[in-house]
């Protein structure tokens, strides 16, 4: 009687109360949408991140840590919690920016925020999960909000391009997953990950072809997700075609959902298999990174520049994944916060920039920005110094940490070949530079104008760059900790 009494429920509620507020602010928003009418509209958002704000709380009182709630569903360790404040910040300074560029581009609705808080909800399930269904459950949370964002600006092509190709790959990608887990579920006979390592080393299955196919499976999905080579295709078309708010919302949000169900599934199964994927993972940390660069080089758009880049930076922080220990694993955290922080930055000044039916994502478009708009220029070069890995930026000690704990692990080449890749991306990121501040502005092309909130958002963006760079030791320390109930 005990397992269904008021403390049980009690408890396992708290485990969610995160998410149940944001869940409860979507409806809200939504609600709210209907009533008011015309421009009014637009205060949905300052509904959204009051409920950003008011999600934060439960995360400061604490609930309680090391136990499963929901029958082993769900897990609430330091992993979530530090998991939860990085999407709560991505999702703070996404609806931050768009609230004047959704007024700015007719898309000031209640379901673009209500979306984005849902799509937060299905990001901190991926981080909490302690079972297969509950990953994949947050996974579809996410994607559907995020596929319904994508095409929100329905009059622009692009967008509704952008939609429909994410949805169709990113079905394929969700069908992989699931047939994955069905055959890790037909081989072990639990969802549940600590249940399914025990019987899976218990048993002697992991050599079984069926359950390599399983993971394998399971693998091809988060690859999907996080843009790895050759599951990166619909990066680029996706992130120009969506809202620049949503764009800045798949490179950090979304992709740090992934990864933390990845290292999820890594703690509690990949250790036994480390032999059969090491390989397989180096090869595609190079290759994303690699090509990534690659291929930006010869970008003439700032928002497909910026997507390529956002490959390349999974192929960064795979390598913290492939060095793995406390070391690499608290690297990659480290470096999360730190491309959230520098690309939610430099997605805002690329969002501020732009005009209604006039984007300015050429490069052309930002001749002399640097001079025309000096207070967005600084801000640009400090963000894309960051994204280059200059000291004394956030990018840069991410980028040290990561390389390092490669170093530290053996793993020489992989190092050297990131800091080769680094050094190719400073280029693209100075040319972006040049454009600003060494040619003349070109005639007809009208630039926008910083709003308040969007300021807001840069200024925000840059204290976490220079914080996370000027002073990182503490904030390492946090992500170590995070991972110790882990490992």
């Amino acid at each position: 009687m005990e397992l269904f009494g008021i403390e049980t429920l009690g408890r396992d509620l708290s485990a969610l109360s995160t998410e149940i507020i944001l869940f409860g602010f979507s409806l809200a928003v939504l609600l709210i949408g209907v009533i008011l009418k015309g421009e009014t509209r637009r205060y949905t958002g300052y509904v959204a991140l009051f409920g950003y704000i008011l999600a934060l709380l439960p995360l400061f009182l604490g609930v309680g840590e090391g136990f499963e709630a929901f029958f082993g569903m769900v897990s609430v360790d330091p992993f979530t919690t530090f998991f939860k404040f990085l999407f709560l910040i991505v999702g703070f300074l996404v609806v931050l920016l768009s609230l004047d560029y959704t007024v700015r581009e007719g898309v000031a609705f209640g379901e673009y925020y209500a979306l984005v808080l849902i799509a937060t909800t299905g990001m901190m399930l991926m981080a909490g999960a302690a079972n297969l269904v509950t990953i994949f459950l947050g996974l579809e949370i996410m994607s559907l909000s995020v596929y319904a964002l994508s095409g929100i600006t329905r009059e622009d092509p692009r967008s509704v391009e952008a939609a429909f190709k994410y949805f169709l790959l990113g079905a394929f990608a969700s069908a992989f997953m699931l047939y994955g887990m069905a055959l890790l579920y037909a081989s072990t006979g639990t969802f549940h990950l600590g249940e399914m390592a025990r019987v899976l080393t218990e048993k002697g299955l992991m050599s079984r072809p069926l359950v390599l196919v399983g993971m394998g499976l399971l693998l091809l999905g988060f690859a999907f997700k996080l843009a790895l080579v050759p599951f990166h295709m619909w990066t680029p078309d996706v992130y120009e075609g969506a809202p620049t708010p949503i764009t800045a919302f798949m490179a950090t949000g979304v992709k740090a959902a992934a990864f933390a169900g990845l290292l999820r599934v890594a703690f509690a199964i990949l250790p036994e298999l480390q032999g059969k994927w090491e390989e397989l993972m180096w090869v595609l940390a190079v290759a994303t990174m690699t090509l990534g660069n690659l291929v930006a080089l010869r970008q003439e758009d700032v928002k497909r520049m910026l997507a390529y880049s956002s490959i390349a930076h999974a192929g960064y922080v795979l390598v913290g994944f492939i060095a793995g220990g406390e070391r690499g694993h608290a690297a990659m955290l480290f470096y999360l916060y730190a491309y959230a922080f520098m690309n939610i930055g430099a997605f805002s000044v690329v969002a501020l920039m732009g005009r209604r039916g006039q984007p300015n994502t050429l490069l052309d478009c930002w001749s002399g920005a640097g001079f025309k708009h000096p207070l967005l220029g600084l801000a640009m070069t400090v963000f894309l110094f960051s994204l280059a890995g200059v000291p004394p930026t956030a990018g840069f000690m991410a980028k040290f940490y990561v390389f390092g704990a490669a170093v530290k692990a053996g793993y020489y080449w992989l190092a050297i070949l990131g800091v080769l890749n680094s050094a190719v991306a400073a280029y693209y990121y100075l040319r972006v530079l040049v454009y600003m501040y060494f040619r003349e502005p070109k005639e007809g092309v009208e630039t926008g104008y910083p709003s308040l909130a969007g300021a807001l958002a840069i200024l925000l963006a840059l204290w976490g760059v220079l914080q996370l760079g000027i002073s990182p030791s503490g904030f390492l320390a946090l992500a170590e900790q995070s991972l110790r109930s882990m490992l």
